[in-house]
């Protein structure tokens, strides 16, 4: 499914780009004429075509996520460094700060999946291409800053924060940051 709205969206950008940059001035040009070159009438069937794949698409995975509960919860990956949003774990004592360890990335989606948001937008539902979007992002992030982590040393990162901002329309900033320590075994 989510193959077929990409080559509908696909299929919607490339129409829509032939239709402004070389349609609108092409017919400009050659205004006395009226018929529309063959070309010129495929990408304005690729534009619609696009949409309504798109649309269509959207729409059976709408339905699909209504009928099928999501029970599953995302598990985490075991790690060296323990990730912490406390300022202490139970039952060890912090034996050194090493310091502030930080992730960062800025990720944006094209235009097809920003189209399909759009459009989810108007039927209601969730962002799916926005959801896995920061997903990715918070998970790159995370793993840059447990790099950093391990390559200090460090037992665990305490106070582990999340930070979002959005940069452009369909690019989003994620800073995650937090305190390195050493623990007591």
């Amino acid at each position: 499914m989510k193959i077929l709205r990409h080559i509908g969206s696909l299929a919607f950008v490339l129409g829509l780009f032939t239709v402004v940059f070389v349609g609108m001035p092409w017919y400009v040009i050659v205004a006395e004429d009226p018929v529309l070159p063959w070309w010129l009438r495929t990408a304005i069937f690729c534009l619609l075509g696009g949409i309504l794949v798109v649309l269509a698409t959207l729409a059976l995975e709408q339905t699909k996520n209504k009928t099928a509960e999501k029970a599953r919860r995302p598990t985490e990956p075991d790690r060296a460094v323990l990730l912490l949003n406390s300022a202490a774990l139970p039952g060890r004592e912090i034996t050194e700060i090493l310091g502030l360890v930080q992730g960062h990335t800025v990720f944006a989606i094209w235009l097809g999946k920003d189209l399909s948001a759009i459009v989810r937008l108007i039927l209601g539902g969730e962002l799916t291409e926005y959801t896995e979007m920061m997903g990715t992002a918070r998970t790159e992030a995370t793993d840059r800053m447990t790099a950093e982590a391990a390559e200090m040393g460090a037992d665990a990162i305490i106070n582990v924060r999340y930070m979002t901002t959005s940069v452009v329309a369909s690019a989003a900033e994620l800073l995650v940051y937090g305190t390195a320590v050493k623990l007591s075994e």
